[in-house]
């Protein structure tokens, strides 16, 4: 490819034909290359909290397989960590190392790959670290002849939000863009957005007296995930789901998260939160508002999330004869859980919404640790067919599963006749297993998309303000009855299913459970 032609070269200086060569090898009309290129100026992309599990297990890696892509170019990006603890450059690429993927193709890449990344150590509430920071940064963008205030800066939070604020004040007050002339500066926050109502405006309040909402992307991984990514395009761009995505079809919805581990070290932090705040406040509550929302105006992020928001607000209380709570036996043996502690780790629990097209749906949540399996998944369950001759119904209902982790897909159970010279029905499905159909494709892991969003400043799979108050609306009364002991967990096995009284539930809510079936992924 002759790269005399790039119309960029003149422009920046820098050849992105390159860029668009690998691009288009990736064969996806999703991201357009006109929106990885249009801005001008070098990304400075800075991780805090550089040295912690979250930067070195999910974020680094990010940012390197999108570096593998294309999709950020050596020759206008740095990456910066940033943290208390003393350590050099080298120090820091060693310790992320040993967790980006090394295939034999991609030793080199590596190692080009940490050439990018400086560490700069300081505090998070002292402005000396900071301006060091910024000092680091504006070094970067002269290096690259990037015009004053044409630069991007992307602050990547990897820290607990008991430090957002003092980060954020330190952000705000010595490394900003210096100037408004085509560039920016973006927050990049990590769950939990606080521990209720009133935790949570506190600390949206705080951060949104710094920085504007556009620039503030609140992550939830479980936005970037590719089934969760595929619900409106299987809503909306399928005629089929059309008339019969309502109460008057659709007998019941559950939306599970199972783990087959317990804390795993992460006690103390975990009986902070439970199993509620952890898990279903955000995670499946996104994931609820996207099965059960209006089809929006457009794919416009703000058009989304208004039909989100819609959703939130027409939920009605939750009923505490509607919830399950549990707790593995063992959970207290962790030294940093006392021995009283009523924090669960299960919970099922009705949610009900209050419109024209889920009135009397049951929404069914569950999430739990310690489990008999792993998994995340939706389960749409649809009513019994009226006069069904075959009488059929002890084969089980029809359901349309969606398969987040592990292993996507998506099926649809039927009941079809048996092979045979007998008239006998059994129920199959029809099935698309990704591992099967798209075997030349590798599923981007969630932050990889998320933090390619936040560059291009889309935030149609982030969380706004409105949002998150309306969640936590929802749940925190729950929440404070759990907390001042009016609730209970129930003890249950380690490797069950949990309680037994949320089948009990599970039953009164309507869900049929099929007996005798079970899906197996089909083999390559």
């Amino acid at each position: 490819m002759s790269h005399s032609c790039c119309p960029l070269k003149k422009a920046t200086g820098f050849c992105h034909c390159w860029h668009v060569e690998k691009r288009s090898s990736l064969k996806s009309d999703s991201f357009k290359i006109e929106e990885i290129v249009n801005e001008t100026g070098c990304l400075s992309i800075i991780v805090l909290g550089a040295s912690g599990d979250l930067a070195k297990k999910k974020t680094f890696p990010a940012l390197f397989n999108l570096y593998r892509q294309g999709f950020l170019q050596s020759n206008e990006v740095h990456i910066f960590g940033y943290a208390r603890t003393k350590i050099s450059d080298d120090e820091l690429r060693n310790r992320i190392r040993g967790y980006l993927t090394e295939s034999a193709d991609a030793k080199e890449g590596v190692s080009e790959f940490l050439q990018l990344v400086k560490y700069v150590s300081g505090t998070y509430d002292e402005p000396e670290g900071f301006q060091a920071l910024d000092a680091a940064i504006a070094e970067h963008e002269i290096s690259t002849n990037t015009a004053e205030g044409t630069s991007r800066r992307l602050f990547y939070l990897a820290l607990p939000p008991s430090v957002y604020p003092p980060v954020c004040t330190m952000i705000k007050a010595h490394c900003m863009n210096k100037s408004d002339l085509g560039g920016w500066t973006r927050i990049v926050v990590e769950k939990p957005f606080g521990k209720d109502l009133e935790s949570s405006e506190e600390l949206s309040t705080q951060i949104g007296s710094l920085f504007d909402e556009p620039q503030i992307y609140r992550i939830d991984h479980y936005l970037g995930k590719e089934l969760v990514q595929n619900l409106l395009v299987l809503r909306f761009a399928n005629r089929m789901f059309v008339p019969l995505w309502n109460r008057d079809h659709i007998d019941n919805v559950q939306i599970v998260f199972r783990e087959d581990f317990g804390t795993d070290g992460r006690g103390g932090y975990f009986n902070e939160y439970g199993i509620i705040r952890d898990i279903i406040q955000n995670h499946l509550l996104q994931v609820l508002c996207l099965v059960a929302m209006e089809k929006p105006v457009s794919l416009k992020p703000e058009h989304i999330r208004d039909e989100k928001v819609k959703v939130l607000q027409s939920f009605l209380p939750i009923e505490d004869d509607e919830v399950v709570l549990g707790q593995y036996e063992g959970y207290t043996d962790d030294p940093t859980v006392p021995d009283n502690s009523n924090t669960p780790t299960f919970a099922t629990m009705v949610l009900r919404l209050h419109n024209g097209r889920w009135e009397g749906v049951p929404f069914i949540m569950k999430a739990g640790k310690a489990l008999n399996s792993k998994k995340a998944e939706i389960r749409i369950q649809f009513k019994d067919v009226p006069g069904d001759i075959f009488r059929s119904k002890k084969q089980g209902r029809n359901e349309f599963v969606i398969r987040l982790q592990p292993s996507e897909a998506m099926y649809m159970k039927l009941t079809v006749k048996q092979p045979g010279l007998e008239m006998q029905t059994v129920q199959s499905e029809l099935d698309l297993s990704y591992t099967q159909r798209y075997q030349a494709t590798v599923i981007p892991e969630a932050y990889e998309r998320l933090i390619l969003d936040t560059i291009r400043g889309d935030q149609q799979h982030f969380v706004r303000r409105d949002e998150l108050k309306v969640a936590w609306e929802i749940f925190t009364p729950l929440l404070h009855r759990i907390d001042n002991g009016e609730l209970k967990p129930i003890p249950y096995k380690a490797g069950s299913r949990g309680p037994e009284e949320a089948d009990a539930l599970l039953e009164r809510a309507g869900y049929v459970q099929t007996h005798g079936y079970i899906w197996i992924p089909p083999t390559l």
